[in-house]
């Protein structure tokens, strides 16, 4: 274990080989494009809260976890040519669930949710690779080894339980202010447009059911920060969310047979007969006008007009660790490709999907495309109930 102690002591950046091959400087990772051979490798901040999500998750749920520690030689450190060839391989030979990132300069870490050690010893050998085999050192273990204790300890005290330390990846930075300019410019011009529809909804819901007109309530936005999220009240006050939280949990886990409201050929995923629900909420449901206050949340810059919905805190518990990554990367969102591809009729994982397709390819056309599809799906809704 003295060569993982010494390659866990490596500063949180690339190793140089693949900055000189990239052309940036320690803090150029975040300004540019990522490399298709460096994508789905996480940088160091991340990985380590991933590791720790999946470490809270097995010990709930006492499924299997695995993880390989590569120590790069010198050899792949000095030859950027050499290294990218090994990264290449290790993502041409690893699953879409298993984790990948930095842990230092010089270490890489793979975790392998729902592996145990023979099955982490299986995906070794499929990862050997003549040119590059004698290039690094593998440390393996499978929860609870010392190994994953040794790799958390260097950064203990940063540990958060939602909120992930990540930079801005993904997205560039210009695209990032015209993104901010255009939800400032909708919100304000939705919240014109839509002050008198918001005030019949109000006094609808006001008059109609004794509660709050605005129903207030705990999501966590871009790197699991949480922050209240508005929108109009739709269901009676003080209601149970067991039924919910029950429902959230098949749907997660993937029992859509059991959750499908529809039929086998016409799915829906969805609550259909909420008792819960007002007659007045149930309408601006139906019509997706509820969500009218979040344009509150877009100008606080909690929320963006386009991105991956906002998920609830106990719904992240259920999450595997691919699905995570909806929430890292972007802002959520009032509306997004689900709501204008999907909606109700898709699985969690088909929408989880949807979301990441969402971050990989984000651009201010892309949201600009979506909000006019999403104008047309209220014009004539489909999903919403």
């Amino acid at each position: 274990m003295k060569s993982m102690s010494a390659a866990l002591e490596g500063v949180d950046r690339l190793p140089e080989a693949v900055q000189s091959s990239l052309n940036l400087s320690a803090q150029g990772v975040e300004e540019g494009a990522v490399p298709i051979y460096m994508e789905g490798i996480l940088p160091k901040g991340e990985f380590l809260e991933q590791m720790r999500f999946e470490k809270r998750r097995v010990d709930r749920s006492q499924a299997p976890l695995s993880m390989a520690l590569f120590v790069l030689g010198e050899e792949l450190l000095r030859d950027a040519k050499k290294l990218r060839g090994f990264l290449v391989n290790l993502k041409r030979g690893t699953r879409e669930t298993d984790i990948k990132g930095w842990i230092s300069s010089r270490a890489l870490g793979l975790l392998l949710p729902d592996t145990d050690g023979p099955g982490a010893e299986r995906c070794l050998e499929l990862l050997k690779n003549g040119r590059h085999q004698q290039a690094c050192t593998v440390v393996t273990g499978t929860y609870p080894d010392q190994l994953f204790q040794e790799v958390l300890e260097q950064t203990e005290d940063q540990s958060k339980i939602f909120t992930l330390d990540l930079e801005d990846g993904g997205v560039r930075s210009v695209q990032l202010v015209l993104k901010r300019l255009l939800d400032l410019l909708g919100a304000l011009t939705g919240l014109v447009l839509f002050s008198p529809l918001m005030l019949i909804i109000a006094l609808a819901v006001k008059f109609t059911s004794p509660g709050p007109i605005i129903f207030q309530q705990t999501r966590l936005g871009k790197r699991g920060n949480p922050f209240f999220f508005y929108k109009f009240r739709s269901m009676a006050a003080g209601n149970d969310d067991r039924v919910h939280r029950e429902y959230v949990c098949k749907l997660i886990n993937g029992e859509n047979d059991q959750i499908n409201q529809g039929e086998k050929d016409r799915p829906l995923y969805k609550l259909k007969n909420d008792c819960r629900i007002t007659k007045v909420g149930r309408i601006i449901r139906k019509l997706s006008i509820d969500e009218l206050p979040q344009l509150f949340n877009v100008l606080k810059g909690e929320m963006s007009l386009v991105g991956p919905r906002p998920p609830i805190p106990y719904e992240v518990e259920k999450y595997k660790s691919w699905h995570l990554r909806r929430i890292l990367e972007v802002k959520p969102g009032i509306t997004g490709l689900w709501q204008v591809e999907g909606r109700s009729k898709t699985s969690f994982d088909e929408m989880v999907r949807l979301d990441i397709r969402y971050v990989q390819n984000c651009s201010l056309w892309l949201d600009i495309k979506i909000l006019f599809r999403t104008v047309r799906e209220v014009l004539m809704p489909k999903g919403g109930l």
